[in-house]
């Protein structure tokens, strides 16, 4: 049987359906994206989790220019390492039939026998190449997707400066190439970065490196010292040109995902909070108003035996039946964009499966949160119900004492009508409640500003990054460092309308105990093609001494104009340096230094030389100039920048258009929420005043502006609130997306608070239009005859 008070329960519900729903689809709006971000960041960590120890993702990662095979065995005997595998990695440039331009790829060496120690290979399709075949090669699924191959197909390839005829006898995935990205590129481009994997007895003939390795990967155990094990392997290597060993933290795949890991947590701290907040205070709001106007049923209900606690647990359960349809929308919808959100991180990820996380916990976790934010909110009016004792429920509230606004009653009379100054008086009278239902208003707007903000900073990115800073054509790097004679050649390839030389050398950079690998960048004094922005983006002349580092290295390494920097030099066998910070300079990409190149050179003492071009072409040569540049040895790669621009403006447009528009549903819902319910919490209030001046002769039009001057108002306060709370949460995410692979500046245009705003004013006429044919149909004699 139900109780008297559930029956209650549910009447009250069916009463206050509109209102019910409304708090119900913000706090399903919370819901959904605790179970988005966090479900999204437990299926990209459990998936990665699953493939890097099935198939046995390296722990430390090593390169030198040539060592011997022996050293296998001494790699094999460091304390804490499980396996080890020695590989020939190199660069080549590949040519793709139908496909004008050049692409970039490496080719790995695969063991002549078995499986790979470390790093193994998820066979999609076809089987791995043979040895004693030359020409054989498996590819990565996304390059062979991206060009339609199937095993049996062929493309041609430049090694060491050899055309080859290459032959797919696989379709392969592998844990170190999750995130394959070029030289050059900001997002992957699988058209034109492809990675192949060779026999290593084929590689090695290729680039006379029998019996000889360049590149160790090292599996190690759970409790492994990892530090000390990359200590040990660069002492075993810094003879043989050793670059530098690293960790998997500082790989480049799997630094990628760890960001995108970042960033869904960024968005999961700013995004759930919002709703919470909002459905908490509209809970509040609607029981507040509920227990004023239920005071005398609730006297009665304690003058015939019901006890406090159980008059509170009574609304405490309205609030909890509220909270489980939002629960319940808000599942199904989390669920449901949580599936697609891991399809869409398949494409991107290059994942041999996809392991959605949808643990009961997560969605306990929401649950708990979600109806703890909504009693929390409705607190204060349960308190309410607690401390009335039965007597004074039962007789009516004392009526509101009127006064003087104490800001000239003159002066408004003569400014604005009597319906308008009675519903600013009405706002005045309650500062709390216009101040909370601005603030709930503003989160709307705030939200909006905090998705297009993106659009902004991306556009300001693209053009620092492509048109002030690398204003190139493309991006020439060579097979090892050249005498800058080798500038003339590229300068004379068909098309080339001008080259300027870079020089680029790994290094390890420090300041005390603080320490970053990274690559610092030599570059004539002046440049064109490429030029370096101070922090005010005007381009700097480089000095014939000292380094110039971008901001985050300068604020990482603690590092300031005059400090000297210590420069540890991968590949020349403890060669050393303290060079004087010159400068600190703007970078949204990577970790960045700068050095005039002839100071590079004299730092280095090897003589002149340089790693590849940066050029410019005329666009009318293009055919040729790729035609060239794929018959030319001793290129090792070509970024092509417009290409990459472009990839990157898609990619990145793509996956914030969606955003975007989830977030303007998301902002809607928040403003018809706070709209809709203050609106005909204040019609409930009025209702009687309303009708009364109805009867006194005023129109419909008149009576509804009441509410909607009142609502105007409100909605008014909200925008510059809202577009300084979406200034910090624009903030905040950008925070929570920088990192040393790339930082997002934090731009935000007029437009993007005029378009918040905008979407915010639309939705909430909208909520407004529905309360005034409420308003509309009033029955005047039953309204009348309601007491106060």
């Amino acid at each position: 049987m139900i109780g008297a008070l559930d029956r209650k329960l549910l009447r009250d519900l069916g009463r206050l359906w509109a209102q019910v729903l409304a708090v119900a689809l913000v706090m399903a709006c919370g819901v959904m994206t605790i179970v988005v971000f966090i479900g999204a960041n437990r299926t990209l960590e459990e998936t990665r989790a699953a493939f890097y120890e099935r198939y046995l993702f390296a722990s430390v990662f090593a390169s030198a220019n040539r060592a011997p095979e022996r050293l296998r065995g001494a790699l094999a005997a460091i304390e804490g390492v499980a396996a080890v595998e020695t590989r020939i990695v190199k660069t080549l440039i590949l040519d793709i039939e139908g496909m004008v331009e050049p692409a970039a790829g490496i080719a790995v060496s695969l063991p002549d026998f078995g499986d790979p120690a470390v790093n193994r290979l998820y066979m999609r399709s076809g089987r791995l190449p043979v040895p004693t075949r030359a020409n054989e090669v498996a590819v990565v699924e996304t390059f062979a997707q991206a060009h339609g191959f199937a095993p049996g197909d062929t493309f041609g390839a430049l090694i060491n400066g050899k055309k080859r005829e290459l032959t797919i006898t696989g379709i392969v995935l592998s844990p170190e190439y999750i995130y394959a990205i070029g030289p050059g590129d900001m997002v992957p481009d699988q058209r034109r970065y492809g990675i192949v994997f060779m026999p290593r007895r084929a590689l090695a003939a290729a680039f006379d490196m029998t019996g000889s390795f360049n590149d160790v990967v090292l599996k190690t155990l759970r409790d492994a010292d990892i530090d000390a094990i990359v200590e040990t392997v660069d002492a075993l290597l810094e003879h043989y040109g050793g670059t530098g060993a690293f960790g998997r933290e500082d790989q480049t795949s799997h630094a990628f995902l760890d960001a995108e890991l970042e960033q869904l947590n960024a968005m999961s701290g700013v995004i759930p909070p919002i709703f919470l907040f909002v459905s908490a205070f509209l809970v509040n709001m609607i029981l507040s108003r509920m227990i004023a106007l239920e005071r005398e049923q609730i006297g009665l209900l304690k003058a015939n035996g019901y006890t406090s606690a159980g008059v509170a647990w009574h609304y405490a359960k309205f609030v909890i039946a509220i909270s489980f349809v939002g629960l319940a929308v808000g599942g199904i919808a989390g669920a449901w964009l949580g599936g697609a959100m891991a399809e869409l991180y398949g494409q991107f990820f290059s994942f041999p499966f996809l392991v959605f996380a949808q643990s009961t916990d997560l969605y306990v976790i929401a649950a708990l949160v979600s109806v703890g934010a909504a009693l929390a909110g409705a607190a204060s009016a349960i308190r309410t119900v607690v401390a009335l004792p039965p007597a004074v429920a039962m007789r009516p509230p004392a009526p509101t004492r009127y006064r003087s606004l104490g800001i000239g009653q003159g002066l408004m009379h003569r400014v604005f009508s009597q319906l308008t100054t009675m519903a600013f008086r009405h706002l005045w009278r309650h500062p709390v409640r216009t101040g909370l239902t601005a603030i709930g208003t503003s989160f709307s707007v705030a939200l909006l500003v905090t998705a297009m903000f993106s659009f902004d900073s991306i556009d300001h990115m693209i053009d620092q990054i492509f048109f002030q800073t690398a204003r190139e054509d493309a991006a020439i790097s060579f097979a090892g460092e050249r005498h800058p004679d080798a500038l003339r050649a590229i300068a004379n390839l068909p098309g080339v309308m001008k080259a300027e030389p870079f020089r680029q050398v790994a290094v390890t950079l420090s300041n005390r105990h603080i320490e970053k690998r990274m690559v610092i960048e030599g570059l004539p004094a002046r440049t064109d093609l490429t030029r370096v922005l101070d922090l005010d983006q005007a381009p700097v002349a480089l000095p014939s001494n000292g380094l110039i580092l971008s901001e985050r290295v300068a604020e990482q390494l603690a590092l300031r104009v005059g400090d000297l920097a210590h420069v540890d030099f991968m590949q020349r066998d403890d060669r050393e340096a303290r060079v004087p910070v010159v400068g600190v300079v703007q970078g949204f990409v990577g970790l960045t230094a700068y050095m005039e190149l002839g100071a590079m050179n004299r730092m280095m003492r090897d003589g002149e030389r340089i790693s590849g071009a940066r050029v410019r072409i005329d666009a009318s040569l293009l055919d040729q100039t790729y035609a060239a540049v794929k018959q030319t040895p001793g290129i090792a790669s070509i970024a092509l920048l417009s290409l990459s621009r472009e990839n990157f403006r898609a990619t990145i447009e793509e996956n914030i258009a969606i955003s975007v528009t989830i977030y303007v549903i998301l902002a809607v819902i928040i403003t018809f929420g706070v709209i809709y319910n203050s609106a005909r919490i204040q019609l409930s209030e009025r209702a009687r005043e309303l009708a009364s001046l109805r009867v006194f002769g005023f129109t419909r039009a008149e009576v509804a502006s009441i509410l909607m001057i009142e609502l105007g108002a409100i909605v008014l306060i909200a925008q510059p609130l809202g577009w300084l709370l979406g200034y910090g949460f624009a903030w905040s995410v950008s925070q929570g997306f920088e990192s040393d692979l790339y930082r997002i500046p934090l731009v935000v245009d007029q437009s993007t608070f005029s378009t918040a705003s905008l979407v915010v004013v639309a939705a909430a006429l909208v909520s407004a239009l529905i309360v005034r044919r409420r308003i509309n149909r009033l029955d005047l004699i039953e309204v009348l005859k309601t007491r106060e």
